[in-house]
């Protein structure tokens, strides 16, 4: 991950930030388009942890009707 797009995704206490406009460009939507449709429930996340050899690794995937953009990040331990 290159350093402007650690700006753009956070850990937090309850998971992960991510930058809407971010999202939203990777899934060809304006940032207005996107928070409605997330609102809709249309758009959604999943994280997925990795197990065995790829333990330290998270996936995050998010997901519009037939679109995603995914990312993986090496956990950095608390």
């Amino acid at each position: 991950m290159n350093q402007s797009s650690s700006r753009e995704i956070m850990r937090s206490e309850d998971g992960f930030v991510v930058d809407a406009e971010l999202v939203a460009g990777k899934l060809g939507l304006s940032p207005n388009t996107f928070w409605e449709e997330m609102k809709r429930g249309i758009v959604y996340s999943v994280v997925e942890r990795g197990e065995g050899e790829d333990a330290g690794r998270v996936r995050l995937t998010i997901r519009y009707r037939a679109r995603s953009w995914s990312i993986t990040l090496e956990e950095i331990a608390q």
